[in-house]
């Protein structure tokens, strides 16, 4: 997770603006799979904290793309392995869980630990943990299918080479298709340098997600999930190597 350094933000509103004006300025080709770190400022359902992302090898063509999230008595924690073939991305397993360890935090997050199979060779998906039966699946899986980390990845991979921001997203015991269309763009500072991201949002009538892509970054450079209107998480990258 120690490429040549780059200086340059968890996991849930619209103009119309024509997908092939700002796609035709994030035309370059995909690029390859790279380790990297990425600090986060966040808050977490309202909860100051701080955040690290992280994608480091896990064998052969397979990765580990990682969050957490921790402060203000809270810690939330993310993973997902994947394997990587080209352009063709696929989860194997993941693994999400959250927790209050104190003060507020222990009111107001609700211990869960959820982990998912991904079993291309069967062609299901599985959930175990703390889901409810109906949740557990099986699912069944389609090529291009992505999960919730996964889908960062995909979203900036796929805007930076002008291709369609549409994922079947397989999470929590089903399977639902996400489209992502541009909002804008908006100045962010990241590591102290002002830059210019286009936002992508995706909305249903309960969740929201938000992320501000920059050119040269593969991670989103904010994210901001919100449900029920509310913020859940809120991610603004401070920096990157």
């Amino acid at each position: 997770m120690n490429p040549r350094s780059r200086t340059c933000p968890m996991r849930a509103p619209l103009p119309a603006i024509a997908f092939a004006v700002l796609f035709a300025l994030a035309s370059a080709p995909a690029a390859a799979v790279e380790a990297f770190t990425a600090d986060y400022a966040a808050r977490y359902m309202g909860l100051q904290a701080t955040g690290r992302m992280a994608l480091e090898p896990a064998g052969g063509n397979r990765w580990k793309y990682s969050l957490e999230v921790s402060g203000a008595g809270a810690r939330l924690e993310q993973n997902t392995v994947f394997e990587a073939d080209g352009e063709q991305w696929r989860p194997v397993s993941s693994r999400d869980s959250q927790r209050g360890e104190s003060g507020l935090a222990a009111m107001l997050v609700k211990p869960r630990t959820t982990t998912a199979t991904y079993d291309w060779a069967s062609g299901q998906a599985t959930w175990d943990g703390d889901v409810k039966d109906d949740r557990r699946g099986p699912v069944r899986l389609q090529p291009g299918d992505v999960d919730g980390m996964l889908m960062n990845l995909a979203l900036v991979r796929d805007f930076r080479a002008g291709k369609p921001l549409s994922y079947r997203l397989v999470e929590d015991g089903r399977a639902r298709r996400q489209v992502f269309r541009p909002v804008g763009t908006e100045s962010i500072t990241v590591a102290g340098r002002t830059r210019t991201a286009t936002k992508v949002a995706w909305k249903n009538d309960e969740r929201s997600i938000t992320a501000w892509i920059v050119d040269d970054l593969p991670v989103p450079a904010r994210i901001l999930q919100q449900r029920d209107g509310r913020d859940h998480i809120d991610l603004t990258l401070r920096s990157f190597d």
